[in-house]
């Protein structure tokens, strides 16, 4: 079977069934998981899925959120990566703002022990783990927790960072393009998104290339409002040109 005749057939059973797994896919098709892994990203980046943890669904039956802990398990070693190329964007001294995210968590992960800095967040995971950091002067931005994502919105999130300005933000996103912007499936989320790009002097942007080209419910911004997307090695080089049009400088880690 050549792989356009496997995907749509991928393609249709999703929309049959709501979801389609990998394993189950690869023993169908008697294929290995790592072919059906390609097979779900080609028609993630055509924009008919959506992947989500050990699988995908139809990218138009909503605008699903997979929960933190699926979004951890997704794309890791890419997003450790970015991580680590994300701590070269850090102020040798003064102030960042860690937005909620998976990526920006593997970033909190990673820094450095003798880091001089203010990290102001709203992610109660990330606050978690910096919370014992010895030379972060920590801020935790409160408001109402959303259960899927951790992270605190409404008024008080959104009026603390209205009092802040930071040297750099480091955003994550749900979907970025050069077209669709910068998206997020909750509109809670997407004001404190926007909030956090007007308290920012420099906007870097950490995203895996499976986030290139999906669009969500909630629009907050615009690529030209990113000065910085740091993103892995499979975004194509078409989407790079679109993105670096658009004003913004992409590297890949």
């Amino acid at each position: 079977m050549y792989a356009a005749e496997r995907q749509q057939q991928i393609l249709r059973l999703a929309h049959d069934q709501g979801r389609v797994e990998v394993p189950a896919l690869a023993t169908e098709f008697r294929v290995t998981p790592e072919t059906v892994r390609r097979d779900l990203k080609t028609l993630t980046r055509a924009g008919l899925l959506r992947r989500v943890h050990g699988g995908a669904i139809p990218a138009g039956s909503l605008d699903f959120e997979p929960d933190l802990s699926e979004r951890e398990a997704l794309a890791v070693r890419q997003k450790e990566r970015i991580a680590r190329a994300a701590l070269g964007q850090l102020p040798e001294h003064g102030s960042v703002i860690l937005d909620a995210g998976s990526t920006t968590a593997a970033l909190a992960a990673v820094l450095p022990l003798d880091t001089r800095l203010t990290v102001v967040t709203h992610a109660l995971p990330i606050a978690a783990r910096l919370a014992d950091h010895p030379t972060a002067d920590l801020h935790l931005v409160g408001g109402r927790v959303r259960n899927r994502t951790r992270a605190a919105v409404d008024s008080w999130a959104l009026r603390t960072y209205g009092e802040v300005t930071a040297d750099v933000l480091f955003l994550a996103a749900n979907g970025f393009g050069a077209d669709s912007g910068l998206t997020t499936p909750d509109l809670a989320e997407a004001a404190v998104k926007r909030a956090l790009i007007g308290a920012a002097r420099r906007v870097v942007l950490l995203a895996d290339s499976t986030k290139c080209g999906q669009r969500h419910f909630a629009r907050f911004g615009e690529l030209g409002q990113v000065h910085l997307l740091i993103t892995d090695s499979d975004i194509s080089a078409g989407d790079v040109s679109k993105i670096e049009a658009a004003g913004t400088e992409v590297r890949r880690a």
